[in-house]
C-alpha cells in the first residue's frame, strides 16, 4: 500500500506543479483580440503523417493571443452554421471565432476573435472560480446556448436573443468538486429541447429537457482511470465522446470512441505520446466530404505555460 500512496502523491504533487505555471500577459481592453494560429503535425516525428486508422488529421492549430491573457482553459466548443466557433473556458468566458480553411480543406486559422464574460443570472459577470467553471457548451435548435459549470455543479441556459441566463435541469447527482458535468450536448433523438450532460468521474449519461427532469441513460464503457470530459451527437442517431487520462510517464492520453444508434464501438481514434495530444476536453462533429465525418478536437491549457490551447480537426470515412 505504501507504493500506492506515494505514487499517488507524485501524481498529485505532478499535476499542482503543472498548475502553477500559470502564463501570463497583457488583460484585454476590449472584446476583440488577435489570435495567432501556429501550425502543428499530428504526429511531430513523421509531420508528413495524415493517416490515423479511418481517420485522416486535416490540420491543427496552437492557438495564441498577443493582446489578452484570457485565451486559456478552453473547455468546450461548438461549430455554428456560419462557421463561427464557440468555446468557454474555466474561468468563465466565452470565446468565439470564425474558422478558417485552405483551399483543400484543411483548417489553416481563425479570425475576428472576440472573448466575452459569461454572465449570470443576475445580469452581472460570473463571480470567481466556484461559480465560473464552465465545463460543458451545447446549442439547441432555437439558438438557445446551454452552458454546464463544475465546482457549483449546475447547467444554464442562455437565450438566443441575449440576455441573462437561467438554471435549467441538471441531473441531482453527489459529483465530486472538480470531476463534475464536464460533458454536454444538444439530444437531436429526444427533441429539439432536451440535451445530453456526463459526468467526468463515472461516465454516466443522462438526457434532459426544458420540461422533464434528467434521467440517467447508463454509463458510458471507458477504462477507470480516464474521465468523460466531451460528447456529441453522430448525424445517424450514434454518439461521439471524448475520454482523457493523465500521468507523469504518459503524460495526456486520449480517445474518441464513436458508436452506432445501437450502442456498438464502429471506431476510435487515439492519441498519445509521441502523437500530439494535451488536455484535451472539447470535441465537435461536422459533415464531411463525400458522406464522412469532421472532428474538431479542441484542449484546455489549464493557464499553464507547459501546455498548449490547441485546435485538431480529423477526417473520418465510415
Amino acid at each position: 500500500m505504501r507504493w500506492v500512496l506515494i505514487a499517488a502523491l507524485a501524481l498529485l504533487a505532478a499535476g499542482c506543479a503543472e498548475r502553477s505555471v500559470r502564463a501570463t500577459g497583457p488583460v484585454q481592453a476590449g472584446p476583440w483580440v488577435t489570435v495567432a494560429a501556429e501550425p502543428v503535425a499530428a504526429d511531430p516525428t513523421r509531420p508528413e503523417r495524415t493517416d490515423f486508422g479511418r481517420f485522416r488529421y486535416a490540420g491543427g492549430l496552437a492557438l495564441t493571443a498577443s493582446d489578452s491573457n484570457r485565451l486559456h482553459g478552453l473547455s468546450d466548443i461548438r461549430v455554428l452554421p456560419d462557421n463561427r466557433i464557440l468555446g468557454v473556458t474555466d474561468e468563465g468566458d466565452l470565446f468565439e471565432a470564425r474558422l478558417r480553411l485552405g483551399a483543400d480543406g484543411r483548417l489553416v486559422g481563425l479570425d475576428r476573435a472576440r472573448i466575452t464574460a459569461l454572465q449570470g443570472p443576475d445580469g452581472g459577470p460570473l463571480g470567481g472560480k466556484l461559480e465560473a467553471d464552465a465545463e460543458g457548451l451545447a446549442v439547441l435548435p432555437d439558438g438557445s446556448r446551454l452552458v454546464s459549470f463544475e465546482q457549483r455543479h449546475r447547467i444554464l441556459l442562455y437565450p438566443p436573443g441575449g440576455g441573462p441566463p437561467r438554471p435549467v435541469n441538471s441531473p441531482e447527482a453527489a459529483f465530486p468538486p472538480n470531476g463534475g458535468l464536464e460533458a454536454l450536448s444538444n439530444d437531436p433523438a429526444r427533441g429539439p429541447d432536451a440535451w445530453l450532460a456526463g459526468g467526468e468521474e463515472s461516465g454516466e449519461l443522462w438526457t434532459c429537457a426544458l420540461r422533464t427532469p434528467c434521467r440517467s441513460l447508463g454509463t458510458l464503457p471507458k477504462p477507470f482511470e480516464f474521465g468523460l470530459v466531451a460528447v456529441t451527437p453522430l448525424p445517424d442517431g450514434g454518439l461521439a465522446y471524448l475520454i482523457r487520462a493523465w500521468d507523469p510517464l504518459r503524460g495526456s492520453r486520449i480517445a474518441l470512441i464513436l458508436r452506432n444508434a445501437a450502442g456498438a464501438e464502429i471506431d476510435r481514434l487515439e492519441l498519445g505520446r509521441p502523437l500530439t495530444t494535451d488536455n484535451f476536453e472539447g470535441v465537435e462533429v461536422l459533415p464531411g466530404k463525400e458522406g464522412g465525418l469532421r472532428f474538431l478536437l479542441a484542449s484546455d491549457d489549464n493557464f499553464s505555460t507547459e501546455q498548449r490551447t490547441l485546435l485538431l480537426a480529423f477526417d473520418w470515412t465510415p
